[in-house]
């Protein structure tokens, strides 16, 4: 019985520390992640090219303009640093920079639907939804 309670508080103390080292490495993979992005995309003026390019596509700004009147409430999420988390968790790093480096290069209409099959592969409609709430706030800052 004393050999059952110590297995099972040894177990039970795996899985805690097994949820933290998830939960706070995804945390911590995804606000690295952010900054990174958010410093190259700073530093090097690419914010505001995406945003000539979204003002100057109807399909762009259609597309993020369906994220102005969706509900916050039924949100998977609703901060920046909540989407990173939730695309570091759904893709590779690898693939986050192979997108970003994609997009820099101008948006075709074959990588417009290539980027948007890729998104719908990997992210629920609730996600997507999410994500154009947030293109949208940031283009009317």
């Amino acid at each position: 019985m004393k050999a059952l309670k110590i297995l099972l508080s040894v177990g039970i103390t795996v899985i805690a520390l097994g949820w933290g080292v998830y939960y706070y490495g995804t945390k911590i993979a995804s606000d690295k992640v952010m900054d990174q992005v958010a410093a190259q995309l700073k530093n090097s003026g690419e914010i505001e090219k995406i945003k000539q390019q979204i003002n100057n596509d109807p399909e762009l700004q259609k597309f993020v303009a369906e994220g102005a009147n969706a509900d916050n409430s039924t949100l998977p999420f609703e901060t920046k640093e909540e989407a990173t988390r939730e695309l570091v968790k759904k893709f590779k790093v690898s693939e986050l920079q192979e997108i970003q480096s994609s997009v820099q290069g101008g948006l075709t209409a074959e990588k417009k639907q290539e980027l948007l099959n890729t998104l719908e592969s990997k992210l629920t409609e609730e996600e997507i939804l999410a994500l154009k709430v947030l293109a949208y706030k940031e283009l009317n800052k």
